[in-house]
């Protein structure tokens, strides 16, 4: 008996009596395939069906099956499952298994779920965007259309402050589980000079785990490649009854299958998988786990529309998820990869991917909805506002958005299509070029894992043989190309004009034109030099492995990257021809006179270039140079050689440190004149100084305080010299320079018997900033600094007169600073 039917009944009741519900319960409950069977027989489904939200494709397929199994029925039955690329479901199914894009669509096309009773969030600990995105439609469907629509959100761990902001006052259950005690062994690499490699630091504690305790093995790694590479190091080194089992999505059906069902008699199993087998799934025999603490996840820069998928540690949620892989059966042991104090570093929850996810498909879907900004729902965290405004942009690029956001038609066909926009808009342009077929395969297979995995090249081309059986491949899973088939056959409609694509075989070329259309932004021209180095029409660099078979090629698409900040490395891509290139993407080419500086002339080039974003596709020297050219490519030098290649003044740094400290202290009312600005601000303030100039060398002739003076106001200008004077005038009766760059500034320097009588500090900034003083000795050197004269003379003077005057004799050391009168020179002669 499963714990999670002690409190079946609890929660039935809940439902009876309110239309929301939060249930935690930990591993091994039985929530995922207890509770929506418990739920069959409730009286306010009417009917309807039941619909469970599953974050991953293996877990909603299995946990279909097991359903179905308990009801002696085949998944299809009673019980279906739909993800993007399998679906069982038929007339008599009353509880729908579905991943996260699928509720969302089911949702999005019909707003009141007339078909459904209930909606069940499973894991919600993931916190998936489409997990988040649903839940919000869901609250908005159920308060608005639907108020006898039933909500729950189930999890294993859950943090349900934030959850409960939304919700509101909704009850929330808790089930004690049946987790078997489990012995946690901390094994942190030696601290040795070079750190192990991970692989080895595995392979050494699961052979170790297979000497010392009884079982099967669950070992949790950050990707397939680390899988494939501890299997490796494995092979040859455990006993003949051992069987290692990979686990990821990736794989085949049958291979996933395989490492989830129970080992045979007499046999131990090793299963190395990622994250997939946190949560949802029981592998059979499993009491040992083997946590490697690390964690692949994709982190989204709204900056160059990339995805990156970055490796770090696990939060304290997910190290007790996979720890309690171990007790599902019986007492087992958890080995983690690390310290017992690093343990209390981890953070306690993974980041919700709202928050790092590209957000173009959610935009697009909530602009059909008629959420035209991220404040029209109601978030657990809202989506952050740049990768927001970044979505927009993209989607107004690609017309399926206008200038008010809202969603064209363009945009509907689009999200018709369930795809994600910039593949959508492939397809729907292929269709038009007589490439429906090719832009729809090509979708099918973007939208999915690479069909052939790491280590099989970039060129999308290969992929496309191999989904038309042009090409065999053992390692592909044949249910898997008959269903990617099926997704391509789904958005595939006949062209429009155009060659027949259904029955030649595509070119190379045709894919990357195709491509070109959906990622504009990542067309590539290769730099010079052996190794195969691209620049990016989105400015930033990617590169091949040297034995690509791509690499040949000048020009080519980039489909997918792994988004490195510096240099990307292409997973991938296909060749382009650039004047179809030109010709598709014509819209989007800016013809642009340009200057440049040349050194060597000492003036001058100037170009008329074509460019896709930043990338130089064509340019043509031009004979005669405008003026306002030669000025911009002065400016251009300027911002390569950096400021401080203007002839400065000290009068004119001093001048940029007057007006920075104003800035400080009277926020909004000064310009920001750091070096930074000024050099992004040249056009404004330098510029029109820097008419007639056509050389370099003329540039030394810049007043650079008269044109650094245009930054203010007149009014300004006259406010500057009484907030921020040049010079104050000391006791003797003297003009002294302040110095605003230096540290702590500014600073009056002056001879200390020049100061005497001299008690209430200076200050500039009416009064806000008191005057660093620096007192010095007759010979010119420090002999104190400070910002409070009144406290020097009483209580640092008299120390500093026993030190000093034995050295300067001939100059005044009165007892009394604040009478004596202040000199400049040796002590004054006597009258006689």
């Amino acid at each position: 008996m499963l714990p999670i039917n002690d409190i079946l009944p609890e929660l039935k009741q809940a439902l009876e009596q309110s239309t929301t519900a939060l249930l935690q319960a930990p591993p091994g409950a039985g929530k995922t395939t207890r509770v929506p069977l418990a739920l069959l027989d409730a009286p306010w489904l009417q009917g309807r069906k039941i619909l469970m939200l599953e974050p991953r494709r293996l877990a909603a397929r299995s946990a279909a099956r097991f359903m179905a199994t308990q009801l002696g029925e085949k998944p299809g039955q009673t019980v279906g499952y739909r993800t993007r690329l399998d679906t069982q479901v038929s007339g008599a199914t009353r509880i729908e298994v579905v991943t996260e894009g699928i509720l969302t669509r089911l949702i999005q096309n019909d707003p009141m779920l007339e078909q459904y009773a209930a909606v069940l969030f499973d894991e919600f600990h993931e916190r998936s965007l489409q997990a988040d995105l649903g839940l919000a439609l869901v609250r908005e469907t159920q308060e608005a259309l639907r108020d006898d629509l039933r909500v729950l959100v189930m999890s294993a761990t859950l943090d349900t402050a934030p959850i409960a902001r939304l919700l509101g006052d909704v009850p929330i259950l808790s089930s004690e589980g049946r987790a078997f005690p489990v012995d946690v062994l901390y094994r942190p690499a030696p601290t040795t000079r070079r750190s192990p490699r991970l692989v080895d630091q595995v392979v050494a504690v699961i052979t170790d785990a297979l000497t010392q305790q009884p079982g099967s093995v669950l070992v949790f790694l950050p990707g397939a490649g680390e899988i494939q590479r501890v299997a490796q190091a494995l092979a040859g080194q455990l006993a003949s009854n051992v069987m290692v089992t990979p686990l990821y999505g990736n794989l085949k059906a049958a291979e996933q299958d395989l490492a989830i069902a129970p080992a045979a008699e007499g046999i131990r199993k090793v299963v190395l998988a990622t994250a997939i087998a946190e949560t949802s799934l029981t592998i059979e025999g499993v009491r040992v786990v083997v946590d490697s603490g690390q964690q692949r996840r994709a982190l989204f820069d709204p900056n160059s529309g990339m995805t990156r998928l970055i490796t770090g540690r696990v939060s304290k949620a997910s190290a007790e998820q996979r720890k309690g892989r171990a007790g599902r059966v019986e007492p087992g042991v958890c080995y983690r990869l690390w310290s017992e104090s690093e343990q209390f570093g981890l953070s306690e929850f993974t980041p919700p991917e709202i928050r790092e996810a590209d957000l173009a498909p959610l935009v697009l879907g909530l602009a059909q909805w008629g959420a035209r900004t991220p404040d029209k729902l109601e978030w657990i965290d809202p989506p952050p506002l740049s990768h927001w405004q970044q979505a927009v942009e993209l989607l107004q690029w690609l017309d399926m958005l206008d200038e008010e956001g809202a969603i064209t038609e363009h945009g509907k066909v689009a999200r018709a299509l369930s795809i994600h926009p910039r593949l959508a808009h492939m397809v729907i342009l292929g269709r038009s070029l007589g490439l429906g077929r090719l832009a729809a395969e090509l979708a099918a297979l973007l939208e999915d894992r690479d069909l052939l995995g790491p280590g099989a090249g970039a060129d999308m081309h290969e992929r496309i043989r191999v989904l038309r059986g042009e090409r065999g491949s053992q390692r592909i899973d044949t249910r898997r190309l008959q269903a990617l088939n099926q997704q391509a056959k789904r958005l595939t409609v006949p062209e429009t004009g155009g060659k027949n694509s259904e029955e030649e075989i595509p070119a190379a070329t045709d894919v990357g034109r195709l491509l070109a259309l959906a990622y504009p932004d990542r067309v590539g021209k290769r730099r010079p030099g052996g190794t195969p180095r691209y620049q990016l029409s989105n400015g930033k660099g990617a590169l091949l492995r040297d034995d690509d078979g791509l690499a040949r090629h000048e020009w080519l698409v980039a489909a997918d990257l792994d988004g490195k900040a510096k240099e990307a490395t292409i997973y991938l891509a296909a060749p382009v021809d650039l004047p179809v290139l030109e010709k598709d993407l014509a819209a989007h080419i800016r013809v642009k006179d340009e200057a440049e500086w040349d050194d060597k002339r000492g003036t001058v080039v100037a170009r008329r270039t074509r460019r896709l974003g930043s990338l130089l596709l064509a340019e043509k020297l031009l004979d005669k140079v405008s003026p306002e050219l030669i000025q911009q490519g002065i400016l251009n030098a300027i911002r390569r050689k950096g400021l401080d290649s203007l002839p400065w003044t000290s009068e004119a740094r001093q001048w940029q440190a007057r007006v920075a400290l104003l800035a400080k202290h009277f926020p909004g009312q000064w310009p920001d004149v750091s070096d930074q600005v000024l050099t992004e601000s040249m056009e404004q303030w330098l510029a029109p100084f820097l008419t007639g100039f056509r050389r370099w060398s003329e540039l030394s002739r810049l007043n650079l305080q008269h044109a650094l003076n245009s930054l203010l106001e007149y009014p300004q200008q006259q406010q500057l010299a009484e907030l921020a004077p040049t010079a104050l005038t000391i006791p003797t009766g003297s003009s002294v320079s302040l110095d605003y760059t230096a540290e702590n500034g500014p600073v009056l320097a002056a001879k200390l018997q020049a100061l005497f009588g001299w008690t209430k500090t200076p200050e500039v900034a009416g009064g806000k900033v008191p005057v660093l003083v620096h007192l010095l000795s007759p010979a010119q050197r420090p002999l104190a600094v400070t910002a409070d004269l009144a406290s020097f003379w009483s209580n640092v003077y008299p120390q500093v007169r026993k030190d000093t005057r034995g050295r300067y004799p001939k100059h005044p050391w009165p007892e009394d600073p604040l009478t004596a009168l202040a000199q400049q020179g040796v002590k004054r002669k006597r009258p006689d």
